[in-house]
């Protein structure tokens, strides 16, 4: 049920909504067809990102993705400005690829507090309410891109999967692979936003942690939308029957009037296949007047490196993106596969409850099942790490040699082995 929930259809939490308004604020949920209220709500969250006025087009272009969003925002009655809130936030349930298919998540978008209100509570207030009314509809996982990595780890949300920017000096970037069968070609930014959002739905489920995209976000990578730029190029990559199997977007800076070395960004790409992914690599790195091709927000494991003759030559600095918060351990560790069997007596802890307890951990057959339990416990964690090595993406070993995880070795090392994925998550959207 949750994974068709629509989070619009759901109360104000009374908890958050009593506690607000004990501080003289009020917590209200966002009519969409209200336009005012909605503009008001989105110029709001622009300035809490600190970028100042929001322009009317952009506040118009805000309204398609924020329209199928549950928008909470929390308003000031005494301030100059009372018709735009002081704090906001938007949620909506997606569907997340784990190893052996989907789950659905409760994704936390645009929360923003004023400067003016910060250290009162609210942002405590806001996210608290997003996960009971999580774990109340049955949503066993909430997740979010943290701008801040300070903040949501008391609400219990961590690091799950990470991404690269890679850079390349083109002067020393010897092609290694095979020739690409097909062709790469131009085609304008309209066609290049929609078929990103295509070959983006047709792979997302291969790339565990990924979560469906949408117009406008599309639309942002390849400059129509958010900060625009009509210098942004965009390609695409077609097979042998002439099908379209990748597209990129790019932007090059320094050109030939200068040293001829100029640098080239790419914005986004996104590929069907190894073969369209390494034919768009090769055209950066083989564009003219270029020196130096920088790509954020990649895999960490990119197969970049073994492209080129010379695998030093790329190199890549990598950050955390997706962070995840466990909100029902039997539904999240029964909902993925693994690669391994194991048997062991789990011990989580939670400071916020939801996912505090012990469980008996039977896996085999590549499938898990959870049952609580009053055993003594195998492996101990708090829910944090549990988010962290949910995917894969962090390994319970390190984890375990960090101080995170207590056990004995044993159980560690099985449950780590079962946890094991071939590639590492990636979440290629920013939410």
């Amino acid at each position: 049920m949750a994974d068709t929930l629509d989070a619009r259809t759901l109360p104000l939490d009374e908890t958050s909504r009593s506690a607000l308004d004990e501080r003289g604020l009020a917590y209200r949920l966002i009519d969409h067809a209200d336009g005012l209220v909605l503009d008001a709500w989105s110029r709001a969250v622009h300035r809490g990102f600190t970028h100042g006025e929001m322009p009317a087009e952009e506040v118009a272009e805000w309204r398609e993705p924020m329209s199928w969003r549950r928008l909470l925002g929390v308003y000031d009655p005494t301030v100059p400005q009372a018709d735009l809130p002081v704090a906001t936030l938007s949620s909506w349930v997606a569907p997340m690829s784990v190893p052996g298919g989907e789950l659905p998540m409760w994704a936390i978008s645009t929360v923003t507090v004023a400067g003016t209100h910060r250290r009162r509570g609210i942002a405590r207030s806001l996210l608290e309410a997003e996960l009971r009314d999580a774990r109340a509809a049955g949503v066993p996982i909430a997740g979010l891109t943290a701008s801040e990595a300070t903040i949501y780890g008391r609400y219990g949300f961590a690091p799950a999967t990470t991404i690269a920017t890679w850079r390349v000096d083109t002067g020393r970037a010897a092609w290694r692979a095979p020739d690409a069968p097909g062709r790469v070609q131009y085609l304008d930014r309209e066609a290049a936003a929609a078929l990103m959002g295509e070959v983006h739905e047709r792979t997302r489920t291969a790339r565990l942690g990924e979560i469906p995209g949408w117009p406008r976000r599309w639309r942002g990578r390849v400059a129509l939308a958010e900060k625009k730029d009509e210098e942004v190029v965009t390609v695409r990559y077609v097979d042998e029957s002439g099908e379209p199997r990748g597209v990129m977007a790019y932007r090059i800076e320094g050109h030939a009037e200068e040293d001829g070395r100029g640098v080239l960004t790419i914005r986004y790409l996104v590929a069907d296949d190894d073969v369209a992914l390494a034919a768009l690599w090769r055209f950066a790195l083989e564009h003219d007047l270029v020196g130096e091709v920088v790509a954020p927000m990649r895999p960490v494991d990119e197969p970049l490196p073994w492209l080129l003759d010379d695998p030093r030559v790329p190199v890549s600095s990598v950050t955390d993106h997706g962070w995840l918060r466990i909100l029902d351990v039997p539904a999240a560790l029964e909902g993925r596969a693994y690669a391994a069997s194991a048997s062991l007596v789990l011990r989580v802890t939670d400071p916020l409850g939801y996912a505090d307890g012990t469980w008996r951990v039977e896996i085999a057959d590549g499938r898990a099942s959870v049952a609580s339990t009053e055993d003594e416990p195998d492996v101990e964690l708090s829910v944090l790490e549990l988010g962290s090595a949910y995917l894969g993406g962090f390994s319970l070993a390190a984890l375990s040699a960090a101080g995170r995880v207590a056990g004995t070795a044993d159980a560690i090392g099985a449950l780590d082995a079962a946890l094991r994925v071939p590639r590492a998550p990636f979440l290629s959207i920013v939410y």
